[in-house]
């Protein structure tokens, strides 16, 4: 992983096999409340019925699996930086990641977009914040508009700084400038879809 200036340093490198494992043991016992957000993301999807999803930051595929185990066959590709992710990614998905494209790419790097084509749904869960610095947050959502679809929706849930939320407030975005950051990206029409457990869900488009 690049290490840029200004950079919030992360205690875990999830590049590494034993440290993507031990997130993943406790991703889900830390904030359980993440199933919810689970269901909100697949809702969206359901509704909107896109022909093409991305998900940035796939990490071991815990949403991946939730959307694919509902549409099966349903064109999805996985970006994420981390390769030991991608295997335990595979290895959750078992029969289902036939219809997955893993993409080894860090959303940090400027050309991260490039070759990818577009997405009529892009989703992130827990996964802005490893940007390592909120202030890099507009350029990044404005990167991910670039290869939304017309019409597409852009689904984005992170921690939060403030009440009930997390204490840094260099790498966690409150729900407002959450909010505000996707607007400074270019996009019109912004909804707060959950709010639980320290993170939010928002709809982008």
């Amino acid at each position: 992983m690049t290490i840029f200036d200004g950079d919030v340093p992360s205690p875990i490198d999830l590049r590494e096999m034993e440290d993507a494992k031990t997130w993943a043991e406790t991703a889900l016992l830390k904030r359980p409340c993440r199933t919810a957000f689970f269901d909100c993301f697949l809702k969206e999807i359901l509704d909107l019925m896109p022909g093409k999803v991305l998900e940035l930051g796939s990490g071991p595929g815990f949403l991946a699996r939730h959307v694919l185990e509902y549409l099966p066959g349903l064109d999805y590709v996985a970006l994420d930086f981390s390769p030991a992710m991608h295997e335990l990614a595979l290895k959750r998905l078992g029969m289902l990641a036939k219809s997955v494209a893993f993409v080894e790419r860090s959303f940090r790097e400027p050309s991260w977009t490039e070759g990818l084509g577009l997405f009529d749904a892009i989703l992130t869960n827990q996964a802005v914040h490893e940007l390592r610095h909120k202030r890099r947050a507009v350029r990044f959502h404005a990167e991910v508009r670039s290869i939304l679809s017309p019409g597409g929706s852009y689904l984005v849930c992170d921690h939060f700084a403030g009440e009930g939320g997390m204490t840094d407030t260099d790498l966690y975005m409150s729900v407002e400038e959450q909010f505000s950051a996707l607007q400074a990206a270019g996009f019109g029409e912004i909804r707060l879809l959950h709010l639980d457990g320290g993170m939010a869900l928002h709809r982008a488009s």
